[in-house]
């Protein structure tokens, strides 16, 4: 780990989010100053203990508004962009965030002749017929255009104490009486703990990464949608049929009810589920990856246990506290 020799500025857009308290606290941790852009700055009190006083600095940004991004900008040395969104909701679009925000956010850190890290997703791609994945893959084009020297990181899903993948079949296996696989659970992925992109980011702050590289981020394992799920029952405790649902069923039901707040998909995500999501070969041979940057990949078996517990039945818990006690 290299401490930075000055406290330079960070500017971390999307800090107070999954990724982004991890990369805070990489940052932090290394010496750096640290400004967090966010909507609702507010809300994100609860990243200031992972700094020393005065090291963590929040500020109102939206990524919809350039003149906000111009701001939380300035005076920067590094820019670093975390926004994403899974769905779409009120005027929180695809577009607007993940494709003309990223271009804010570049234009800006040109401006302010800050070096840029941007977070894409492995399934990035400008022809995608999902809104999620051609709009990261446009961005991608658009950040390379205006920074050349950017580095762009493709993580798979990601995994750690507040994700959304294993939480949300985690709280689902407490009442389904059965838990979907869709397309039959053959789609496979790669899941990444949020500690090492933390890490991969840091490196990226540190320098230690070759500028205007494309890094894709996955685990130590590749697993389909059925072994994760399998792997999530087997960590709760519970056991539980699967039902296959095919893809047009899916789309079918994520085009009825994905427009809901917090509904279980959407017909994007479902179309995103149509492709693999892993490391691709290229990458590996070029060494653009976790292992070709020097972080050994932590596998899930190191990290679920410590917050899937608390979807196990309650029984099960007490049983389990004893022994460990």
């Amino acid at each position: 780990m290299k401490l930075s020799s000055t406290p330079e500025l960070v500017t971390v857009f999307g800090g107070s989010g999954f990724v982004g308290r991890y990369v805070v606290r990489a940052l932090v941790n290394r010496g750096y100053q640290v400004r967090v852009a966010c909507r609702r700055p507010d809300l994100a009190g609860f990243l200031q203990p992972l700094g020393n006083v005065g090291q963590i600095h929040l500020m109102q940004a939206n990524l919809r508004y350039p003149d906000s991004v111009a701001a939380a900008v300035r005076g920067s040395s590094v820019v670093i962009n975390l926004v994403g969104i899974l769905a779409e909701s009120g005027k929180q679009k695809f577009d607007a965030v993940q494709f003309y925000g990223a271009q804010a956010v570049a234009k800006a850190a040109k401006d302010a002749k800050a070096r840029l890290i941007h977070m894409s997703a492995i399934g990035a791609d400008a022809d995608s017929e999902s809104g999620y994945g051609e709009t990261k893959g446009k961005a991608e084009a658009a950040v390379r255009d205006i920074i050349k020297s950017a580095i762009i990181f493709r993580p798979s899903i990601v995994f750690g104490q507040e994700d959304d993948f294993f939480n949300r079949f985690g709280a689902m296996s407490r009442f389904a009486p059965a838990l979907p696989l869709i397309g039959g659970g053959a789609t496979k992925f790669q899941p990444v703990y949020v500690g090492d992109i933390a890490e991969a980011v840091a490196k990226a702050v540190d320098g230690d990464l070759k500028a205007g590289k494309t890094y894709e981020l996955g685990g130590p394992e590749v697993k389909t949608f059925r072994e994760c799920l399998e792997l999530l029952l087997a960590e709760v405790g519970r056991s539980k049929m699967f039902v296959n649902l095919p893809f047009f069923a899916a789309s079918a039901i994520g085009k009825l009810i994905g427009w809901l707040p917090g509904a279980p998909i959407t017909y994007d995500q479902v179309v995103m589920l149509r492709q693999d999501n892993v490391v691709s070969a290229a990458a590996s041979k070029a060494g653009l990856t976790l292992e070709g940057m020097g972080i050994k990949p932590t596998p899930m078996a190191a990290i679920l246990p410590d917050y899937l517990v608390q979807y196990r039945p309650s029984g099960q818990f007490t049983e389990i506290h004893r022994e460990e006690s």
